[in-house]
């Protein structure tokens, strides 16, 4: 059994409409040094976060679920199914966020767009995963924590 599910969502389009209105900005006070160079570093973090957040792949790697966002390949991470305790759908709320967040007494969120998730426990840990697909997820965990335990 393998399971590999790619999200996309509209945050990488949201933040290239930032550039969008900061490109113009920085040439309309191109009298200004300071304000261009600031602008134009604002636009530079914006255009490679929309590159990092335009897609987040859930797959299975054997031993261990990988959760990766691209194109641009700076975040990720691995769960060993070993270490999985429980598995439960869940949803995110506002205070989450999307993106990768850690948030005291919740946990860590991995999330592109959406509140649909599937809540992993890792003894007291918690992580949560957002997908669109939680419901298959969610099945494809139970069997791989069935047969690791």
């Amino acid at each position: 059994m393998q399971y590999s599910k790619t999200q996309k969502g509209p945050i990488q389009y949201l933040l290239y409409g930032v550039v969008a209105v900061l490109l113009p900005l920085a040439w309309l006070n191109r009298q200004e040094p300071a304000a261009v160079v600031v602008l134009a570093c604002v636009a530079v973090v914006m255009i490679l976060a929309g590159l990092a957040f335009g897609y987040m792949t859930v797959r299975d790697e054997g031993d261990r679920l990988a959760i990766r966002y691209g194109p641009l390949p700076i975040f990720r991470r691995r769960i060993p199914y070993a270490a999985i305790t429980a598995v439960e759908p869940g949803r995110s709320s506002i205070i989450d966020g999307w993106g990768i967040h850690y948030i005291p007494f919740r946990g860590m969120t991995y999330n592109l767009w959406g509140f649909g998730c599937a809540k992993i426990c890792l003894g007291k840990r918690v992580i949560r995963v957002g997908s669109d697909d939680v419901e298959n997820l969610v099945g494809f965990l139970r069997g791989k924590i069935q047969d690791a335990g």
